[in-house]
């Protein structure tokens, strides 16, 4: 029997449960990316820019107004594409490492999928058309398999 990976070795248990593992920036755009995602935060955003309009209305849109409008909004979508694109990218790499753990765990997978990232075109096509058929047939067999057990029928 094969142990997890974590007890071989190659994850310290202790590493998944604190942040002393990562870089200090991930750390910083995992942040960033937990405090957007409250509703306070939209909340608190939609404030600002009311705030910022009637700002505008009570100052007359003075000349410099737009400006700093456009340069705040520019940065703060900015960071937000890098902190999402960062944290799904680590999500997907996790998610991803769980499957191949799976894959490499039943005894009747094959173990080749594990790389299909990697895989040309032409290969995954080739997959995906035989998953199809696959797929199809089950439908097919399960149709059967219905029709047998219907008394009815």
């Amino acid at each position: 029997m094969r142990h997890p990976r974590w007890r071989r070795g190659l994850i310290n248990a202790r590493q998944t449960r604190t942040a002393s593992g990562r870089r200090w920036s991930s750390r910083v755009l995992h942040r960033v990316n937990e405090a957007t995602a409250h509703s306070t935060t939209g909340v608190v955003a939609a404030l600002a820019i009311l705030g910022w309009v009637v700002y505008g209305f009570v100052a007359a849109f003075p000349a410099w107004w737009d400006n700093v409008l456009y340069i705040t909004s520019s940065t703060i979508t900015l960071l937000m594409v890098f902190a999402i694109q960062h944290t799904q990218a680590r999500q997907q790499t996790a998610v991803q490492r769980k499957l191949d753990e799976i894959l490499h765990a039943l005894p009747h997978a094959d173990d080749r999928l594990i790389a299909v990232e990697e895989a040309p075109d032409a290969e995954l096509e080739a997959l995906a058309t035989l998953d199809l058929l696959e797929r199809e047939e089950a439908v097919q067999t399960r149709g059967a398999l219905e029709h047998c057990a219907d008394p009815h029928g």
